[in-house]
């Protein structure tokens, strides 16, 4: 047997050729409720997955479908969008604006062939940290058993961009 030093960790070659998928996450979260909930988690030190990229936005509402799809594109494997309780937006109605818009664009994301788990909205008020926690690990499992978001980075050749994207969603 070789000579290895003590502190040196042996790979086999079984482990080298498995290698775990971590998935990445793009979060959206409304600055007055879910992005507080996040920071009281962390504050708390409550234990989540590191797999998630924060962007605070000041409404839900604010957020545009194209920044869900932007995210995919750019190799999130999961896109989560947080916001304030039906009710209970600080700009009245932001979350049911972004409620629809979701509800649209997971029609969008079924054409595009990107599974249902892959999308996820929540409502998490600024008290509820323990909901992140749970929430964000829940989401990192699912991701996990998918495995790795594999999307076509180009269109075809012959079929300018704008038109091969309205050929998807069509199909």
């Amino acid at each position: 047997m070789p000579d290895v030093h003590p502190n040196v960790t042996q790979v086999t070659p079984l482990e080298a050729a498995a290698p775990s998928f971590e998935p990445k996450i793009v979060a959206f979260f409304c600055a007055w409720c879910t992005y507080m909930a996040a920071d009281l988690a962390g504050t708390s030190r409550m234990k989540y997955a590191p797999n998630v990229r924060v962007i605070r936005v000041m409404c839900s509402g604010r957020i545009d479908p194209q920044f869900v799809l932007a995210a995919f594109a750019n190799g999130a494997d999961g896109v989560l969008i947080g916001g304030c309780h039906p009710g209970d937006c600080h700009y009245q109605e932001g979350n049911y604006n972004c409620l629809r818009r979701a509800c649209l664009l997971r029609r969008v994301l079924d054409k595009f062939g990107i599974e249902e788990d892959r999308f996820r909205l929540e409502w998490i008020s600024a008290a509820e940290g323990d909901r992140v926690r749970v929430v964000i690990n829940d989401m990192v499992e699912k991701l996990r058993a998918l495995g790795p978001l594999h999307m076509a980075r180009e269109a075809p050749q012959d079929v300018p961009p704008q038109q091969a994207v309205l050929q998807e969603v069509r199909a």
